[in-house]
């Protein structure tokens, strides 16, 4: 069962799905698992809602929603995307979902990718409501990627252009924004092929889906480091599910992340690319199923 809901983030609403299992006992509350998606995505967009019900499925109550200033939420400039907002919003929505009545406040997982898999790496360090995590593809060190992307000549390029745009908010101007994805040789956020193809197929199932993203939210980006403290996710459960060829978030960085995390950890690769994890079998079924099994054992069946 799939009904429409909103909560409160900051003074805004953000709105979502929560997927409630059918056939829960009457005498003890579920587990739950919060859900966020990748740079700029909405909750339509790559199978979201997938995931959801194979953990709806698996005895989960299953929340997926949209940032602030994305797809069906509220919020303007639409395509403010701040690392430490979404952050916020993923706080927000575990407190929100541990007061449904069919909710376990003490067992709720946090499930998060590509973007937002680096805010619940993040967040589970600091944020012991979390009681378990996913991260799939995660942003690791955006830096890191971006000069790997650009060349260290292209970084210097970008950091004159955000620059020239934080002269202009100080002058009380809004932020300049830029597309999130474009084709080669065009000026975009991600900078990447395989990006602008992948999020163009999606679009058409995503009519709130926005090609534009700030200036200012370019900048929180590349200083955003949500791995720093991953240390200190233990002793949390963390499972983290790399693509081997993926060429947005290059799995040399997040096995090195991996590496430095405590146990109990656990890791599963997937011999794709960034997005072929969502799009495409074998991938997406078996790493979805890992990610069912992780929940199962950290949250369900204790």
């Amino acid at each position: 069962m799939r009904r429409n809901v909103e909560f409160p983030s900051k003074g805004l609403q953000c709105r979502g799905w929560l997927y409630v299992p059918e056939d829960l006992p009457d005498d003890r509350a579920a587990p739950a698992i919060v859900m966020g998606h990748g740079f700029s995505a909405v909750k339509e967009m790559f199978r979201l809602s997938s995931y959801a019900e194979k953990f709806e499925a698996a005895g989960f109550v299953t929340l997926v929603f949209d940032f602030r200033f994305l797809g069906a939420s509220d919020g303007k400039p639409r395509g403010r995307i701040l690392s430490y907002e979404q952050c916020e919003d993923i706080r927000n929505a575990i407190t929100w979902l541990s007061r449904q009545p069919e909710v376990d406040g003490d067992r709720i997982g946090a499930w998060g990718t590509s973007y937002s898999g680096g805010h619940v790496l993040h967040l589970a360090a600091f944020d012991r409501r979390i009681r378990t995590v996913v991260a799939q593809v995660p942003t690791i060190d955006p830096v890191a990627q971006v000069v790997r992307r650009s060349g260290r000549d292209g970084f210097e390029r970008v950091m004159e252009m955000l620059a020239a745009d934080r002269i202009r908010r100080f002058d009380g101007e809004p932020s300049r924004s830029i597309k999130v994805v474009a084709p080669e040789g065009e000026l975009s956020a991600l900078g990447v092929t395989e990006a602008y193809e992948a999020m163009s197929r999606q679009a058409t199932n995503a009519p709130s889906w926005v090609n534009s993203v700030t200036l200012q939210s370019l900048e929180d980006y590349i200083q955003y480091a949500p791995t720093a403290a991953i240390e200190l996710i233990s002793p949390t459960p963390l499972l983290m599910v790399i693509a081997e060829q993926d060429l947005l978030i290059p799995a040399d960085l997040s096995k090195a992340a991996f590496d430095r995390a405590g146990a109990p950890k656990a890791l599963h690769l997937e011999p794709c690319g960034h997005f072929e994890i969502y799009e495409k079998d074998p991938w997406f079924a078996q790493a979805s199923d890992r990610m069912v099994e992780w929940f199962a054992m950290h949250l369900r069946d204790i």
